[in-house]
């Protein structure tokens, strides 16, 4: 039985063991924390295959350069000389382009609509209660600029063969009568899902414990050696770890660890924030995007998460009061009887989302080390994409035929 070592212990991490397993692959998992408490856990819990449009698109750079002066603002670049910004800068400025947009659709739309699938599948099997709901994202918006770029991105989702439509303020009313709204109209995402993260997590934990694969937490990577082609052992302290086969999804962490078999990934880690909030009277139940604000808001389990901005920095541990403030006061402008309180700093969860410079995922085998397949770079859409990703990742060490074509996520 071949055996597999996976580095990370996120959504991308857990699915491509999962998957492994099942094609009868020995597996163990490496992370450097707990692995309950990782990327995922305090996600939207979005699906989203309405999210065709990488990050790297045209007026995205001057747009990012207005927010850079609103301190509230859902998008900021801390300023720096790090070598590792300045390059992947300049790879995101080449790549926000019509044309880049236009190639990007249907490879994020195949990764996307196949992670549907596959959570539809695992919510069928007898292990998995993770809250899927069917019931799409309405993404909200209050000025005329917000709506015709809505409605072009439906337009062209529809011919790419994905259920949108445009609604009026009183159609988006009638889908939640009990939710007050103050915009001009909505795009109903009726190609999305959502799911609760936390249940996830702690499903696919328990089925890969109870199932052999071995999860080792609180495990830091600082060594690893090759010979040739190949990785021979990874080092975390004392302890040595050798396999056949050996997957990077280690998120925002992967080109830090990447570097100690001179590889260079290109990444940046996204921090973005959210907290809950009790919902008793249920008043939201699906999902909303606030276009203008870049906020994201998910019923879970009673309860309604609040989430959003990206900030593009080094891994720190500083939380961005101002940016929690922003996503908290943005939310009464669309839901006038909704009011989340700011949070007290310590019940607030924040994240770093492995960003690449052209919005599209790492999915490939390694062309300096043979044995290694790197899996990384799915910026905001992890959870949404692990599933896929994870199947992916054991097609490749199989040997098997991709579910889908991967050129598109090649490293580069």
């Amino acid at each position: 039985m071949a055996k597999v070592l996976i580095i990370g212990g996120g959504i991308v991490g857990l699915s491509s063991a999962y998957y492994l397993h099942k094609k009868g692959f020995q597996v163990t998992i490496l992370d450097k924390s707990n692995v309950v408490d990782n990327c995922s856990l305090g996600n939207a819990g979005m699906i989203v295959p309405s999210h065709f449009v990488p990050l790297a698109a045209p007026g995205m750079i001057s747009q990012g350069i207005r927010w850079m002066f609103d301190s509230k603002s859902p998008f900021y670049v801390r300023p720096s000389l790090n070598l590792n910004l300045v390059n992947w800068g300049l790879k995101f400025m080449k790549h926000a382009t019509v044309k880049h947009v236009a190639a990007s659709a249907e490879p994020l739309r195949d990764l996307s609509l196949l992670s549907k699938k596959l959570y539809q599948d695992l919510s069928g099997e007898p292990d998995f209660d993770f809250e899927l709901t069917n019931n799409g994202i309405l993404a909200f918006y209050k000025t005329e600029k917000a709506g015709e770029e809505e409605a072009h991105l439906a337009k062209r989702a529809i011919e790419l063969g994905l259920d949108m439509a445009v609604l009026n303020a009183a159609e988006c009313k009638a889908l939640q009568p009990e939710l007050e709204l103050d915009v001009l109209g909505a795009v109903h995402y009726r190609c999305d899902a959502h799911l609760y993260p936390g249940k996830l997590i702690k499903n696919l934990i328990q089925y890969l414990e109870q199932n052999g694969v071995k999860i080792m937490s609180d495990r830091t990577v600082d060594k690893i050696e090759s010979e040739s082609d190949r990785i021979t052992k990874v080092f975390t302290g004392d302890e040595v770890w050798e396999a056949d086969e050996y997957v990077l999804a280690s998120g925002s962490w992967s080109p830090a660890i990447a570097k100690m078999i001179n590889l260079n990934i290109s990444l940046m880690p996204g921090k973005g924030y959210s907290f809950m909030e009790p919902e008793p009277k249920n008043r939201i139940t699906i999902p909303a995007l606030l276009c203008e604000a870049r906020v994201a808001i998910t019923p879970m389990n009673g309860n309604i998460r609040y989430g959003g901005t990206m900030e593009l920095d080094k891994i720190n541990t500083r939380v961005n009061m101002q940016r929690v403030k922003g996503i908290v006061e943005s939310v009464p402008k669309y839901f006038p009887d909704l009011k989340p309180e700011l949070p007290p700093q310590d019940k607030i969860w924040y994240g770093f989302r492995p960003s690449s410079p052209d919005g599209l995922p790492y999915i490939a085998r390694s062309k300096e080390k043979k044995n290694l397949i790197v899996a990384t770079g799915h910026g905001m859409m992890g959870l949404s994409l692990g599933p896929a990703t994870g199947l992916l990742v054991s097609q490749i060490i199989a040997e098997e035929k991709s579910e889908i074509g991967l050129e598109a996520y090649k490293l580069r």
